[in-house]
């Protein structure tokens, strides 16, 4: 008998094929002498659509919303129904015992898995994979400690709640706007106050005023230090700080008071997603999409990190063993690598090991699989050393400083200097900049040295994929899993843009967020959802409670909408008429550029806005021809000097050059003067003589 183990994706079923001895290759699965190994794609199935649950849904009409079934239901995806059909035929053979869950030890992982089994209709035991790295020592113990499918299903409940509410109130909301608005209006519990939050800040932008203030700075030697002030920005004019500088200018001050204080600063913990996608857009600006894609690939094909989508920044108590392995991964890291293992991979954060602050997985650390970086991308680096150097400071000594804070005073007004010695570098790297000092001692005269300084408010800075990603998690919208999905379809929907490394909203995103309800604006009522998902995976929150109040606040928000008497601008529309029906065009972003698309919903008509520029090279200019969509099919044309030639065909392309055809070639690209021979011509001569030989 064998088990059935179903991967979430064919490189994860591959490497656990080759660690169970599943050598006999198939189509859709591997096959070994106990083992079946098959894949998912990904989700192959998803919640009905509200037409195929229900005739009057089919057109999208603010009479048949809220759309409320009593059971939304699946159905498998149509790009991908062979590798499902696939999975059922193998979990009907009569030889497989039991099924072993191997997707992705998380919420999205364990809804891929059971909505298969549900479609199968397994009926046999089924177990449960979950593991935190692809190593091949993970993957065996793993596999010696599978657990009941049961234990996960208060995950797989979550999951399914939080598929259902973004149903309800995504399709229902989203409609309920495209229909009274006229324009394809895209909202979400999650991603419509996602979007809140970067408008929220560009209105604290747009509404701040610079403001000139001044301050009264004291130097001591080389050292300077601006008056205390319960308001830093009370003086607005000169003569104010000036009027308190003549009256402090009346007689020296006196040091009234210094303080020493050694600090102890222990290195960070591991990174969880979030934290790593932040830091890589401040660092590298790369986009939480990418991030996450880096990281990824490091864990699922080079296998030397571990599980990427985690919410942990701490390792469970189990994984102590594991760390001279893992340093010794990473030996050729950094020179103290090596005496990291010498003294015993002594971890000194000794607080990182929580097993009650590890959620599903733990923090994002190396795995014992040693990096080959010939086989890692330029990105892909980066990301992993920003692993590594974390992970190292686990064991690297704490960076100590002494810092010594001294009181100046004039009478009541006071200036507090600060120095700083470091004592130990730790997991800081050593700094060479000697800093400023002063020899203070109490009650020392101090000569009035006032100075007049002058400061201009600054603006908040607008949110960038790391700062949002910030807020996100403060307010729990969504998972580390799922945020950078939200933030890129927030543009693809053309209610948010990136603006060099900035987000901005559009004007239509702005139109959106005054056209819902208040409650799906403010992050507050998604914040409250997403406790509860939480809760249910926890197993203290009832599924069927949570489901019944996102389907009241489903009928709400609808309600709110259908009787809101708001007005709404199509700032996309333009006013140029389609050539099939008469009906406007809408302008849109497109992967492949700005493309003009028919307002009616019935009508696919739709076109470049630019003409695409090809490589094909114009025969006067040679610069490169624009692609244009003519009535007798596409053709090029040169947009400097309007030559233009018609599109080959494939077969026409492939079509091998005459001998005339040549020599017409080399004559057009020869010099008019004959005795200077072209470089081009004398490499096609040379190219057409040795195939005459």
């Amino acid at each position: 008998m064998k088990q059935l183990i179903l991967a979430e994706k064919p490189s994860v079923a591959k490497d656990l094929s080759r660690v169970l001895g599943a050598t006999q290759k198939q189509k859709n699965y591997y096959e070994g002498p106990t083992v079946i190994v098959t894949w998912a794609l990904g989700h192959l199935l998803g919640l009905k659509m509200p037409e195929d649950l229900n005739k009057e849904w089919q057109t999208w009409q603010l009479e048949t919303l809220p759309m409320i079934p009593k059971k939304i239901g699946i159905q498998p995806l149509p790009k991908t129904g062979h590798q499902l059909k696939a999975i059922k035929q193998l979990a009907q053979r009569k030889d497989v015992k039991e099924l072993i869950i191997a997707t992705d030890a998380g919420r999205e992982g364990e809804l891929v898995a059971r909505w298969i089994i549900e479609w199968i209709r397994f009926d046999k035991p089924i177990k449960r994979l979950w593991i935190s790295s692809q190593t091949d020592k993970a993957i065996k113990e793993g596999f010696q400690k599978l657990k009941p499918a049961q234990e996960y299903n208060h995950l797989y409940q979550s999951a399914l709640a939080r598929a259902q509410a973004d149903w309800l109130v995504g399709l229902n909301v989203t409609r309920a706007l495209t229909v009274k608005y006229k324009d394809n209006l895209s909202a979400g519990r999650v991603q419509t106050p996602t979007l809140a939050l970067v408008r929220k800040q560009e209105q604290s932008i747009e509404t701040f005023r610079a403001q000139t203030y001044y301050q009264i700075e004291l130097a001591v030697g080389k050292s300077r230090a601006t008056m205390a002030q319960k308001n830093p920005y009370e003086w607005q004019e000169a003569s104010q700080a000036q009027d308190m500088m003549k009256q402090l200018q009346s007689q020296p001050g006196k040091v009234t008071s210094i303080n020493e204080k050694t600090q102890k600063q222990a290195a960070p913990l591991p990174y969880d997603l979030t934290e790593l996608q932040q830091e890589a857009n401040a660092r590298f600006g790369y986009s939480a999409k990418k991030t996450l894609s880096l990281v990824q690939s490091l864990y699922e094909i080079h296998k030397i990190v571990s599980y990427p989508r985690t919410d942990s920044k701490y390792l469970p108590n189990d994984l102590k063993q594991t760390m001279n392995e893992r340093l010794a991964a990473v030996a050729t890291f950094s020179p103290e690598v090596k005496l990291y293992i010498k003294n015993g991979a002594n971890v000194i954060q000794t607080n990182v090991f929580n097993d009650g602050k590890v959620t599903d997985h733990h923090g994002l650390v190396p795995t014992e699989e040693r990096a080959r970086y010939e086989k890692l991308s330029n990105d892909e680096q980066k990301i992993y050393q920003l692993i590594v150097q974390r992970f190292l400071g686990l064991f690297a000594q704490p960076h100590i400083t002494k810092q010594q804070t001294t009181v100046v005073s004039f009478g009541a007004a006071q200036f507090t200097f600060q120095q700083k010695q470091v004592i130990q570098s730790g997991w800081k790297p050593a700094t060479t900049e000697v800093p400023t000092t002063e020899n203070w001692s109490m009650n020392q005269s101090i000569a009035p040295n006032f100075q007049l300084k002058k400061g201009l408010t600054t603006p908040p800075k607008p949110l960038t994929e790391g700062t949002l990603l910030g807020k996100m998690e403060k307010f729990h919208l969504g998972t580390p899993a799922t945020r950078a999905e939200i933030i890129e379809k927030l543009i693809k929907s053309e209610l948010m843009e990136r603006s060099g490394n900035s987000l901005a909203v559009t004007p239509k995103g702005k139109q959106l967020l005054t056209l819902v309800n208040p409650d799906l604006v403010t992050p507050i009522l998604t914040q409250k959802w997403e406790e509860e998902l939480e809760a249910i995976a926890a197993g203290t929150y009832p599924f069927q409670t949570f489901v019944t109040q996102i389907e009241q606040d489903t009928r709400d928000l609808v309600k709110e909408i259908k009787q809101s008497e708001a007005t709404y601008q199509d700032f996309a529309l333009t006013q140029k008429k389609c050539p099939e029906c008469g009906e406007l065009l809408r302008e849109k972003n497109t992967r492949d550029g700005k493309v003009y698309v028919c307002t009616n919903n019935s009508c696919s008509y739709r076109r470049r806005k630019d003409p695409k520029v090809s490589n094909h090279r114009c025969p006067q200019c040679h610069r490169k021809m624009e692609i244009i969509d003519g009535k007798n099919g596409a053709f090029f044309r040169c947009k400097y000097d309007g030559t233009t030639e018609k599109m080959l065909g494939t077969k026409e392309r492939k079509k091998k050059m005459t001998k005339h055809e040549e020599r017409q070639l080399v004559k057009k690209y020869s010099q008019a003067d004959e005795e200077v021979e072209s470089p081009l011509a004398a490499a096609l001569k040379a190219a057409l003589g040795q195939s005459e030989e």
